[in-house]
């Protein structure tokens, strides 16, 4: 437990940082037990994210992506509210050449489409090629990886790979990678239908725009029909008052992505008297800062090391998200098996002592200040937070031998910038394509192209902006993508993972929670770790 005086010098600090916290008008306390919404089986449920498409090839965002997942069915999927990969459309998991090159998987049988037409292994084929072919957002996901996509009976399909790559079904349970109508889609380069979702799942699309979508239970479901008679979706885009208002007020009966951190934290008060229900889930979305070693001073490993001891992430998800997240120790987040905090280990929190050894040894002075840009997108809350913070202990615990400048920039104009090397450091969020650790590794840290003096000149880490170049881990990633032995994998992200602590390219700062509340008498919500939000469970 920390001292009386160090509490108060973070006060103080919290004080020092500029744009921490927005004050929000919307938190005070309601009384809501009685549930106003009707009970008619259906379910209202409100959000404020806007889905710019529901074509499945075109989806790249979570409002989307939400949407198909309870609409259309991916032959894997994972086990509600866990990281559990299970079979869909799938009978089972695939079985995998000796070579790791062809993954065969049986299909699922009476099944149909909501138009009526029979899923089989030609449709699946289709469904996977529309979504290379037609080029849309998401599209490298599978064209990165695919080679071909064969029928090989009326319910079994094989697949061939450019290279072996074990989270390959991980990879198929993307809510985009699902099955639509063959007779309602076309295969052809930007070919899309925006408006419109013809798939297997729970849920058949009614209506859809701006505002709302309407899904009305698909009779002919081949699985467990929902809970529900349907829900009614209400769409408070980029207004997350509205959302919160509708809710306390009783017009909602779930409401989920995204309050404002102030609204949440006043939900959850709320919800502690009983007026009505809070949910928790273990996020998968991590904050972090990626240290550009070609740029000085942070091509000096001690600098990296002394910026990482300074991380206070205690003091982070106090200010910034005000407990609505958890210091995360490793970029792979602690809802899989492999995470190893080894920034934890090595680098201890609030540290201070020991990075201004490592900057003396590095030549740094007050004298001589480090002088190091902070960079992240202007418009985010949360990472000009983070820059002001670090700024704030920099200037009070290193007696003046760091100076951080926080610099914001518009996103497009940053997300480009980056990879060209212009930024010294950058404070970035990573959203994961799909649940598997390589997610987390491969993006960040892969270089197939690139030298020690050089470092990353093609790859991940380029791409990230760290241009992290070390030979052993780019090894260690091939192994872990070629095995599927888990025991092997687990070693491989093990040894990566210490590798990351010991050159420090990132730092990890938190993972996300995530909160969805309900009215009392909704039962069944539950939260996803991929952030996907499965309707068919809930009830009322």
């Amino acid at each position: 437990m920390k001292q009386i005086i160090k509490k108060f010098q973070y006060f103080i600090l919290g004080i020092l940082c500029c744009g921490l916290i927005v004050a929000c008008n919307n938190t005070a306390t309601v009384d809501n037990t009685t549930n106003t919404t009707e009970s008619n089986g259906r379910i209202s449920f409100g959000t404020t994210l806007r889905a710019r498409t529901l074509d499945p090839a075109d989806s790249y965002d979570l409002a989307g992506m939400n949407l198909i997942y309870n609409i259309g069915e991916s032959l894997y999927t994972y086990d509600v509210g866990t990281t559990e990969l299970v079979p869909l459309l799938a009978t089972d998991m695939p079985t995998i050449s000796d070579d790791g090159l062809i993954y065969t998987i049986p299909l699922r049988e009476g099944v149909k489409f909501h138009d009526g037409t029979d899923f089989n292994a030609e449709a699946m084929k289709f469904s996977l090629d529309r979504f290379m072919e037609n080029g849309g957002k998401p599209s490298f996901l599978l064209t990165d990886i695919i080679e071909e996509v064969t029928p090989t009976a009326e319910n079994e399909l094989q697949i061939s790979l450019k290279q072996p790559f074990s989270a390959f079904p991980a990879l198929l349970a993307f809510p985009g990678a699902c099955a639509v109508s063959p007779n309602n889609y076309i295969i052809g380069e930007g070919e899309f239908k925006p408006n419109e979702l013809v798939a297997t799942g729970p849920y058949k699309l009614v209506s859809f725009d701006s505002d709302s979508a309407k899904l009305d239970v698909f009779e002919d479901y081949w699985g467990e029909i929902p809970s529900n008679e349907g829900l009614d979706i209400q769409i408070f885009a980029d207004n997350s008052a509205n959302l919160y208002n509708s809710f306390i007020t009783g017009a909602l009966d779930v409401g989920y992505q995204s309050f404002a951190p102030e609204q949440t934290v006043s939900l959850l008060e709320d919800a502690e008297g009983g007026s009505f229900q809070a949910l928790e889930g273990q996020g998968t979305v991590i904050s972090y800062m990626s240290l550009n070693r070609n740029q000085p001073p942070l091509d000096q490993l001690e600098v990296r090391q002394a910026i990482a001891l300074i991380m206070n992430r205690e003091l982070m998800v106090e200010r910034v998200t005000q407990g609505l997240s958890e210091p995360l120790y490793s970029m792979i987040p602690s809802a899989f098996d492999v995470y190893q905090p080894v920034f934890e280990q090595v680098y201890p929190d609030d540290n201070n002592e020991l990075a201004k050894e490592l900057l003396s040894s590095a030549g740094f002075s007050a004298e001589n200040p480090a002088q190091i840009e902070i960079w992240y997108p202007s418009t985010s809350r949360p990472r000009t937070a983070v820059a002001n913070t670090l700024r704030a202990i920099a200037e009070q615990q290193l007696d003046g031998m760091i100076e951080f400048q926080p610099q914001g920039v518009e996103s497009a104009t940053a997300f480009s910038n980056l990879s060209q090397g212009t930024y010294q450091t950058f404070l970035g969020d990573w959203y994961p394509d799909f649940l598997d650790p390589d997610n987390y590794v491969h993006p960040f840290l892969s270089c197939p192209n690139g030298n020690d003096e050089e470092g990353c000149i093609e790859g991940g880490a380029q791409n990230q902006g760290s241009f992290f170049y070390n030979e052993c881990v780019n090894e260690l990633i091939n192994d872990a993508r070629r095995t599927n032995d888990p025991n092997q994998r687990e070693q491989d992200f093990r040894e990566i993972q210490e590798i990351l602590g010991q050159e420090v390219p990132y730092i990890p700062i938190w993972q996300t929670k995530e909160y969805a509340f309900a009215q009392n008498g909704v039962e069944g919500v539950a939260i996803n770790p991929s952030q996907t939000f499965p309707f068919w469970t809930i009830s009322k």
